[in-house]
């Protein structure tokens, strides 16, 4: 283990699982992935069935409010002390360069940890590592629950740094051949391959970190983003796993007090990545209502008065092409019921984003009873399956560029919650590496 400060680093002690275990079965996808969709977890435990799996060291959140919750919440915890007790993980200290390929892209990323002293999720931060959008501090206290009782640590989470010259992660790839390879598979359910690399070189650990400090030196911060230097540099920006890093963060200051300073949970396993990765593509986070008790028109008419309207489509294709184009002052959105397709159009939008404008409505008429509860989902066929079905509403929602990211961070504060995700659900981090939280 070493520690970098000055860039909130620290490369840790990794575990593995020892050689001969079956990869495939013991990987397993983010819990937050598929939960309206309980009959991919049941194909994850069909795979996996007696094998040793990070599926079992996770709680997936379609069970989060279910009978299965609380059993799953202790098996999970009793499953990383098995695991550790039994010599299952083997330990690994230094970098691990990540190569997911899906889909026919390919995406690179380095793990390392972070340091939650230097993280501030709340909106606003001008902390070295922050949140991206809004955090739903509702959603935490289950995952505290978690990581309360734990011994292990296993991170779907992905950290994009903006390094548009390539000179963190990219430099490693032109040495790969001669790194020893640490894990080389093929992931479950059609999410293609995974690949590690371990950094076992002084000489490129110590070319990366320089590369870090460079982004975070505050002169060049300020030259790129043209901010005045009261601005705090942001090197580290959430991708994916914000509420896995927020209840990081705030099971730390719950137990900081009696622990003191030198403790393993102060830090984070992440994986980091760049946000010009060419294989890296941002996909839009859409929303479904269940069990929808008022006339959509009215509540929208009640919420934006003349400035919403409704517009038919005659097919879904229709609909996402007329969303997709948009570019006027008008923000459009898609809408799939039993009924078809329509796209809701938006004068005066009260945000600069259309997820923004929906989410405000959302949240207002869930307030006032018009409909069950809310669900954020990955991919178009989801939105569409699910919204087509008697009693629901799917939002179908148009992409935000990659690119606009960091700065927007940076002037505005964090974006509307469920903003965009890293690619479609499959594509999503697979659990495979972990990290010990206790001394």
């Amino acid at each position: 283990m070493r520690l970098y400060p000055s860039i909130g680093v620290q490369v840790a002690d990794i575990l593995l699982p020892k050689p001969g275990t079956n990869l495939t079965q013991w990987a397993s996808i983010a819990c937050d992935q598929f939960t309206s969709q309980p009959e991919y977890w049941q194909k994850v435990a069909q795979i996996v069935g007696e094998s040793p799996s990070t599926f079992k060291l996770t709680l997936p959140e379609v069970y989060l409010g279910t009978d299965e919750e609380p059993a799953r919440v202790k098996s999970t915890q009793a499953a990383m002390q098995q695991y550790l007790a039994g010599g299952l993980l083997v330990d690994h200290e230094g970098l691990i360069l990540v190569e997911r390929t899906v889909d026919g892209k390919t995406r690179r990323g380095l793990m390392l940890a972070l340091d939650l002293e230097q993280y501030d999720f709340n909106k606003g931060s001008q902390t070295l590592i922050r949140a991206t959008e809004g955090t739903i501090l509702d959603r935490l206290p289950p995952r505290m629950k978690i990581r309360e009782g734990a011994t292990l640590e296993l991170p779907h989470i992905l950290v994009l740094i903006d390094d548009p010259k390539r000179t963190v992660i990219e430099p490693l790839l032109a040495q790969k051949e001669r790194l020893p390879k640490l894990y080389d598979f093929e992931l479950m359910l059609d999410s293609g391959h995974l690949c590690g690399y371990s950094i076992n070189d002084p000489a490129l650990e110590k070319q990366v970190i320089h590369a870090l400090e460079s982004l975070a030196d505050p002169a060049s911060f300020a030259s790129k983003y043209s901010v005045a230097p009261d601005k705090g540099v942001l090197l580290f920006a959430m991708g994916d796993g914000n509420h896995s890093l927020a209840t990081a963060k705030a099971i730390w200051e719950k137990i900081k007090p009696q622990v003191g300073l030198n403790h393993p949970a102060r830090y984070a396993l992440v994986e980091i990545e760049n946000v010009h990765d060419d294989g890296l593509e941002f996909a839009p986070i859409h929303r479904v209502l269940f069990h929808v008790k008022e006339d959509l028109a009215t509540g929208l008419r009640h919420y934006f008065g003349d400035k919403a309207s409704l517009i038919p489509n005659s097919t879904e294709e229709e609909m996402v092409a007329m969303v997709n184009a948009q570019t006027g002052p008008e923000q459009l959105i898609g809408l799939v019921s039993v009924g078809g397709y329509q796209v809701l159009s938006v004068k005066d939008p009260s945000s600069n984003l259309p997820v923004g404008t929906l989410q405000g409505f959302i949240d207002h008429w869930l307030k006032k009873g018009g409909a069950e509860k809310v669900d954020y989902v990955h991919g178009r066929d989801v939105v569409c399956k699910l919204g087509v079905q008697p009693g629901n509403l799917g939002f179908y929602l148009p992409g935000m560029p990659k690119s606009d990211l960091f700065k927007t961070v940076i002037l505005d504060g964090a974006l509307p919650r469920k903003t965009f995700s890293m690619g479609e659900a499959k594509e999503k981090r697979f659990y495979m590496e972990a990290r010990k939280i206790v001394k």
